[in-house]
């Protein structure tokens, strides 16, 4: 388990920050881009879970739980994605429970007719804007699988991360006035 015994230690103030195997890279690198994102992202979750009271609250409180594997996961350079001792892993099973939970929650939804307006009520907003980050952070994995081996159950994972929002999203409007649809041309 991780024991943090001071919060500062100095070792970023020349811009550079520690990956899992102890190597560095600049703050501002691919790999500590998708990280901090995800970052963002767990902050985010945390806004959204404030504003929840049923259910999904705990649906929400694992995911922030496996966004910290997501990081781990990303902070850990190299090629081979199998959980060990030493390295955090996320793997196919947090995807497919992701993917479980959607069909259960989409099945409770009407059919979609036009895409959805990011708002409806102040939790749906949340989930919304969770949803956009969410889909930075896998741009932000994509720019990094450039030039570094990523786990490939890391992106399937981010990628369902996002559909899961949405669908939360909607299920959370459902329960009130809506979704807010777009109208193609309304404001011309």
């Amino acid at each position: 388990m991780v024991r943090l015994t001071t919060i500062y230690t100095r070792t970023g103030d020349s811009g550079t920050t520690g990956l899992v195997d102890g190597s560095r890279l600049a703050k501002d690198a691919p790999r500590i881009e998708a990280v901090g994102t995800v970052d963002e992202l767990n902050s985010c979750l945390g806004l959204a879970i404030l504003a929840i009271k049923t259910l999904w609250a705990a649906d929400l409180t694992r995911i922030q739980n496996d966004l910290f594997d997501l990081g781990a996961d990303l902070a850990t350079p190299g090629e081979d994605f199998e959980p060990t001792a030493q390295s955090l892993r996320i793997v196919a099973s947090q995807t497919e429970w992701l993917e479980q939970r959607i069909d259960e929650v989409n099945a409770t939804l009407d059919p979609l007719r036009s895409f959805v307006l990011p708002g409806g009520n102040e939790t749906a907003a949340r989930l919304h804007l969770a949803r956009a980050i969410a889909r930075r952070a896998e741009r932000r994995i994509a720019t990094m699988a450039q030039t570094d081996p990523v786990n490939p159950a890391a992106r399937a994972y981010i990628n369902r991360l996002s559909d899961f929002l949405f669908v939360l999203a909607r299920a959370v409007n459902a329960s009130e006035a809506g979704d807010v649809l777009w109208k193609p041309g309304a404001n011309r």
